[in-house]
């Protein structure tokens, strides 16, 4: 893939910042699980509530799917460096080894104290461990997520699963498919250019997948196949300062109609009846095409938003530089620091949370004492074990998924 003047590999630190933000949102994403009425988390709560579910939804319409988005923007830069073959090795030492490590090592504890509830159960973890992976067979319609057992599961690590194999689907499409990527995104980022209004577009398969396909709420919300849409369109659009410039233009439009949409089809939705994930009832089937549509404005508008913020600051900054006659910064160590960290915080975060909400449900406290107990302890909890165990040795790097060395401390 030749580079062209319209996609730079520019370093966004308004990215960075919102996939730490993402990510931190998910331990307290996990922990409102602990006492939502409806969801089956791993530990419950007593005392549960049904306002979790309504704040959950605010973050599950655009967080997961701009992870997908930025990783499709990421890996048309990487390609670009690396080549195919390249990108698939780098892909899958930085995101299958921590798969492999974190299925067999992190995610069986939630299982383990999921069965800790029962009070007839009492093995011990490593009585439990080799009933985790007691496979009874594959289940290839499920792909990726073939194999099947009683207690196993990828859990929270779906995320890398999916993203890994996108990324090795893309492998094939780029080295044989001409460079369909750039040409596609050159054609979408001139046309929305010149067509106020044009970024919406992606928003109709969204919605065609979430009507038909339905939604997969063991994957937050959405379908494995509108993931792969929000990676492509990310892909596509990568470093398009085109793309960009539109979604800055229409920033009202898309914000607007994110809020519309959110409390239209949302009501709509949720009174479906039946299961209105996957039914195909008239109300069911229209409500999930306008939550895919909705997701599409929010994603776009958060993007909009942080490009406008991000490019006054730089505005700012060079004036500052000019002003004082000062040189150029290079990128603060905060940011370097929590860029890398994104990917082990996600890793350990849900097995962390589950642990010390399986000690704190059983104080007797309100839901209002244990929700930021829980959330905060599992935080510091989590930011703990990667800067003191997981960033300064060199196995633990290659086991999380981090390249050699790193940056120096914040």
């Amino acid at each position: 893939m030749t580079s062209s003047p319209a996609v730079t590999a520019e370093r966004r630190t308004e990215l960075d910042s919102v996939r730490v933000l993402v990510v931190v949102g998910l331990v307290f994403f996990h922990t409102a699980l602990v006492f939502d009425a409806r969801d089956d988390f791993y530990v419950k709560n007593a005392e549960t509530t049904p306002v979790t579910l309504l704040v959950s939804a605010l973050g599950v319409l655009w967080a997961m799917p701009l992870l997908f988005f930025l990783a499709g923007l990421g890996a048309r830069h990487s390609l670009r460096r690396r080549g195919a073959g390249g990108y698939a090795a780098e892909r899958l030492r930085r995101l299958g080894v921590p798969l492999v490590f974190g299925t067999v090592v992190l995610v069986p504890l939630p299982q383990w104290l999921r069965q800790r509830a029962d009070p007839a159960f009492h093995e011990s973890y490593p009585e439990f461990l080799p009933r985790f992976f007691d496979l009874d067979g594959f289940k290839w319609h499920d792909f990726p997520f073939v194999f099947e057992g009683r207690h196993f599961e990828f859990g929270h690590l779906w995320f890398l699963l999916l993203l890994l194999t996108f990324c090795l689907v893309l492998v094939p499409l780029v080295r044989w498919g001409g460079g369909w990527g750039p040409r596609l995104g050159d054609r979408a980022a001139a046309f929305a250019e010149r067509r106020p209004g044009a970024v919406l577009l992606p928003a109709v398969p969204l919605a065609a997948v979430c009507a038909l396909a339905g939604l997969e709420e063991q994957f937050a919300g959405w379908h494995r196949a509108a993931y792969l849409l929000f990676f492509l369109s990310g892909f596509v659009f990568a470093g398009e300062e085109r793309f960009r410039a539109a979604l800055r233009r229409d920033l009202r439009l898309l914000a607007i109609s994110g809020v519309v949409l959110f409390l239209s089809g949302g009501p709509l939705l949720m009174t479906a009846g039946g299961d209105p994930f996957t039914d195909l009832t008239p109300q069911a089937t229209a409500g999930r095409a306008l939550f895919g549509v909705t997701g599409w404005c929010w994603l776009t508008a958060i993007l909009g938003f942080l490009d406008r913020r991000g490019r006054s600051a730089e505005a700012r900054s060079a004036e500052a530089r000019s002003a004082e006659a000062l040189p150029e910064r290079a990128p603060r160590r905060w940011y370097a620091y929590l860029s890398e960290a994104v990917l082990p915080l996600y890793v350990l975060h849900q097995p962390v949370v589950v642990a010390v909400a399986f000690v704190v449900i059983g104080w007797e406290a309100p839901i209002a004492v244990k929700f930021p107990v829980i959330g905060v302890v599992s935080l510091l909890l989590i930011f703990a074990v990667y800067d003191l165990l997981v960033r300064r040795t060199a196995p633990a790097r290659f086991l999380f998924g981090l390249r050699p060395g790193g940056p120096g401390r914040p």
